[in-house]
């Protein structure tokens, strides 16, 4: 896995625990998995086309 082993993990996480602090670590990680969450979706997902022909958009804006 990338040559990163146990130790190194471990070694990561006790700098991330130390800069961050117990407290803000669950704000954090959180905040990362919507990242990725919101990320995969928006690469899974089809962008929308608008299919309103231009003369019922010129009746709705008035």
């Amino acid at each position: 896995m990338f040559g990163i082993g146990i130790p190194e993990l471990l070694v990561i996480f006790v700098l991330i625990l130390l800069v961050f602090g117990a407290k803000r670590l669950p704000e954090i990680g959180g905040g990362l998995g919507r990242a990725i969450k919101n990320f995969k979706k928006a690469t899974t997902e089809p962008d929308e086309i608008d299919v309103t022909p231009s003369s019922e958009k010129k009746h709705k804006d008035e």
